[in-house]
């Protein structure tokens, strides 16, 4: 499933990556990848509803097994949507985000979808910049989307992609 000439991972070898579906086996070491990377982590029960719902999830795993990152997709008629992505904290910013990012979108296009559409914190600077780089485009705000500190929230930037 990888595509070939847009899987650029700067200083990775992509063929010693094992990208394979994410597995309910999987989940306590997505799940604690997902808590030491974001502020307002998904919970178990959502990686547990998503996959029992049957949505497109994988996982990359680095040679010796260790866990580097995962995404999930929501399909709905001709779009997907990317419910979730992460990337190990220190590794970040060293293109594998970007890979899963091609990744996902292959794996939409493969299901016959059309465009992806995505949220993302205005806070979230780096992967904003990645999405806009790859040519997704705003298409609207979400007012109070995510959770913040303080028991505050922040909205969502609507980013659509045509695949």
């Amino acid at each position: 499933m990888m595509e070939a000439g847009k899987d650029s991972a700067a200083g990775w070898d992509l063929l010693r990556f094992d990208y394979q579906p994410m597995q309910e086996a999987d989940l306590v070491e997505v799940l604690a990848l997902e808590q030491r990377v974001y502020p307002h982590p998904w919970t178990h029960g959502n990686f547990v509803d998503s996959l029992k719902s049957g949505y497109p999830a994988w996982i990359l795993r680095d040679v010796d097994g260790t866990l580097l990152g995962y995404f999930l997709l929501m399909l709905v008629v001709d779009e997907a949507h990317l419910l979730n992505v992460a990337v190990e904290g220190a590794i970040q910013g060293q293109g594998l985000g970007r890979f899963l990012l091609n990744q996902s979108c292959a794996c939409a296009r493969q299901l016959g979808m059309e465009s992806m559409l995505l949220e993302v914190r205005p806070s979230n600077v780096r992967a904003l910049d990645i999405y806009q780089r790859y040519g997704f485009e705003q298409i609207g705000r979400r007012k109070g989307y995510y959770p913040a500190a303080n028991s505050q929230r922040e909205d969502a930037i609507v980013m659509r992609y045509t695949l």
